[in-house]
């Protein structure tokens, strides 16, 4: 019995995302589809679209919907909702220049399983607080704009009065300042509708100082989750982020459905969406255009003396999104050392990005990545598509000799490691350096690659370049599948006759 081609991603009191997943379906859909949408009450809505995933706003809540598109019939119904407030209710003002008291009102306001609707219009705001239970709905045309000055921004502690880690700084407990939206300990949250969240990162001076810290704290993500459970975000455009753009931290049942990711090419460390520490995440139809990885899959770094952070993300699903640039388009680690295991990456698109799958690690971070598929993923132009990298050299002591030296070090619980790599169905086109690039650990190589079905085509203009971040690297132009330290078995088709797998990654 064949699958459905329409499925229910996720739903909410007043939104839904609907997956369209016909043959062929990436992020986008070979062919358009036209679909309709009607209700109990009788109400319908005509619509076409050239996506696998519609995102469906303006809904009745506790309602019952059917969408019809291509001959198949999909019925869900909305969640209830105990009842709506509106910010201006509160005494927002679009002519304000902070609005946070007033969100902070409308928040308090929000009944256990009801809505704060933000309505059209632009709402400057410093960071805002959520609670659990509650739905944020963003109308159409509703922008919270997060302001430029941060004299007042609150600043998170490194960790809570029990020891658990709040503020963090790539993987590490360290004071930060809040995010723009955040939420620590919220269950039941949903954050929906066709709005926009911009974190006005070119509206203050966070962008000047990327790795340092001002007034004692590092800088802000946009969304900051912090031991969250059963979080919802879709349709939502997010963007302009002072650093990472959506951190959920700890959480657990995470969706992410629908959303735009957006931040300038020269932003810096502006990743998508990092889910840290995390399981049961989907990140379903999300397009990303950042300034540096577009999901970038975390568990923590390992340091001397701070080990109680570190616990493992497990069981991550991206599926049918765009990663249109960016450093990565799936990048697991650097900060690994808590362990990354599950994780699937199928129906995907990735133009222009640096790597496509890129994993990322070095000495002295400890922890495992397992059990990684990639399947069915099409690239076009990107530089290195399939790499893997334990000399990665991240951190004031990444060059050092220790890190990067190619002898065999001890085996001891710093030792990353990382096996069991599945890639089937991959389309690579206009490739620049390198199909692949695996460059293992001497004393932990990297095991378990199987590759099959991997089809490429190479960039003509082209200029050679490293396809990895390790000390001794050479520039590589049109490379096949480059192996050092690693057991891999392929099962490759190719455009051309040089698909293969070869020995050396270091010059």
């Amino acid at each position: 019995m064949s699958q459905p081609q329409i499925r229910l991603s996720a739903a909410g009191a007043r939104s839904a995302a609907i997956v369209l997943a016909m043959p062929e379906a990436k992020y986008h859909l070979k062919n358009p589809v036209d679909w309709s949408l009607s209700s109990q009450r009788g109400n319908v809505r005509l619509g076409q679209t050239d996506k696998s995933m519609v995102c469906l706003h303006d809904l009745e809540p506790g309602t019952r919907y059917r969408f019809e598109a291509e001959g198949e019939l999909l019925e869900f119904r909305t969640r209830p909702c105990a009842g709506a407030v509106r910010l201006d209710q509160f005494g927002a003002s679009t002519g304000a220049e902070d609005n946070r008291d007033a969100f902070a009102c409308a928040i308090a306001a929000v009944l256990h399983g009801g809505t704060l609707i933000v309505p059209r219009g632009t709402w400057k705001t410093g960071p805002i607080q959520l609670k659990s239970a509650m739905t944020l709905y963003l109308e159409d045309g509703a922008v919270i704009a997060a302001i430029g000055d941060r004299t007042d921004w609150p600043i998170l502690e490194a960790q809570d009065a029990n020891g658990k880690m709040l503020g963090s700084w790539e993987g590490l407990p360290a004071r930060c300042y809040a995010g723009v939206v955040n939420a620590v300990g919220a269950e039941d949250l949903s954050i929906t509708g066709p709005g926009v969240i911009d974190g006005g990162g070119d509206r203050g001076d966070w962008w000047s100082w990327p790795k340092e810290t001002r007034e004692g704290a590092r800088r802000p993500r946009l969304m900051h989750l912090i031991g969250c459970e059963d979080v919802l975000l879709l349709g939502l455009t997010i963007c302009n982020s002072p650093s990472w753009t959506v951190h959920p931290q700890g959480c657990r049942r995470l969706t992410a459905v629908g959303l735009h990711i957006s931040n300038p090419p020269d932003s810096p460390n502006t990743d998508g969406f990092d889910p840290e520490s995390c399981t049961e995440v989907l990140i379903e139809g999300v397009r990303f255009s950042v300034g540096d990885d577009c999901i970038a899959i975390k568990s923590g770094k390992r340091a001397p003396s701070q080990f109680c952070h570190l616990s493992p993300t497990r069981g991550v699903t991206v599926r049918h999104c765009l990663m249109e640039r960016g450093h990565g388009g799936v990048v697991l680690g650097s900060e690994m050392s808590g362990g990354i295991h599950d994780v699937l990456v199928e129906d995907c698109e990735m133009v222009d990005t640096d790597r496509g799958l890129r994993i990322k690690t070095r000495r002295g971070r400890g922890g495992t990545v397992s059990g990684v598929t990639f399947r069915r993923v099409d690239m076009d132009g990107v530089h290195a598509a399939l790499t893997a990298n334990a000399f990665y050299f991240c951190d004031p002591d990444g060059h050092d000799g220790w890190v990067q030296n190619r002898a065999h070090a001890p085996v001891d619980v710093t030792t990353p490691l990382i096996r069991d790599i599945l890639v089937e169905d991959v389309n690579l086109r206009n490739v620049s350096i390198a199909a692949g690039a695996f460059l293992g650990l001497p004393e932990a190589p990297i095991t378990g690659v199987k590759i099959r079905g991997l089809t490429v085509t190479y960039a003509p203009d082209a200029q050679a370049s490293v396809p990895v971040m390790a000390d001794g690297v050479r520039n590589m132009r049109h490379m096949p599948l480059v192996v050092e330290n690693a057991e891999l078995v392929c099962e490759t088709t190719g455009s051309g006759p040089h698909l293969h797998v070869c020995e050396g990654v270091s010059s």
